[in-house]
Formats: structure tokens, sequence, C-alpha cells
């Protein structure tokens, strides 16, 4: 699979691998994302050409009250991805994480900052937005005097 990234869940038995990735990727610190990804926020990037090669079986998805859909392993849990809500399986944004080797992908926003929690510290040099991208911080754009 030459030139293909591939990844997988905890216990290994969802596989997948994708041909390229989205020009943006950022760090959500949404209340979704911190407690599907158990961190103080998640990073999800949008593919193009993704292949599921074992597992697609196992994947679960949970609907939340906003309509956006979470897919992660029935069998280990782990998180994989996020839709928005009417969108196709095809349209998922994997979980950054869940790549087994280095990819070519600069994080290059953090967005809902709104909701981040105090023990989380923003990254510098990093555009910030309180809500979606396009919506910016309240006090600053960049996180010189990140709200807390």
């Amino acid at each position: 699979m030459n030139g293909k990234y591939k990844g997988s869940c905890l216990c290994g038995e969802i596989t997948f691998a994708v041909d390229g990735f989205s020009e943006q990727a950022a760090n959500c610190y949404c209340t979704m994302c911190r407690k599907f990804h158990g961190a103080s926020f998640g990073t999800l990037v949008g593919v193009k050409g993704l292949q599921w090669l074992t597992g697609e079986l196992l994947l679960k998805h949970f609907v939340a009250d906003n309509g956006t859909i979470r897919t992660f392993c029935r069998e280990c849990g782990a998180s994989l991805g996020f839709r928005i809500k009417g969108t196709v399986m095809r349209e998922i944004e994997l979980a950054i994480a869940t790549f087994d080797e280095n990819i070519p992908v600069k994080i290059d926003a953090q967005i809902y900052t709104n909701y981040k929690t105090n023990w989380s510290q923003l990254h510098s040099g990093l555009p910030v937005f309180g809500e979606k991208r396009g919506v910016q911080h309240p006090e600053n754009m960049f996180t010189g005097s990140p709200k807390t």
C-alpha cells in the first residue's frame, strides 16, 4: 500500500488506511471531545480515501443530543472518529492519535476553547477560537493571555 497511512484502534482489531489528509487539523476543547478522548482536548483530521482494512463490523457509533456522531471500537472502546450531523461515514474526521506512523499533518488551530478545563493549557503560537473556526477567542487571536 504505497503512499497510504495506516492506523488502528487500541486492541488492533480495527485497522484502516488513508490516502491523505485535509489541510486543517485542530485541537478541540469542547466537552464532548474531552470526554470522548479522555483528555484535555481531542485532535481530529479529515481524511481522503479512507479504507477499513479489518474490523469494520466492530465500529460502534454514539449519536449525541446535538446530532454529532462519535465512532469507536466496540471491543476496546478506542475513540476513532467524529462526524457532524447529516454526514456519511466517508466524511469522518479521524482521531489523529490512532495513526500508527508519522503523518504529514500540522495542527493549525485550537477550537472551542471557551470549554477548556482550568487545568489544561493552550499551546502558544496557535490561533485560538472560543467556538468553531472563524469565531475569535474573546481575549486575543493567539495564546498570549489565555482564558482559564
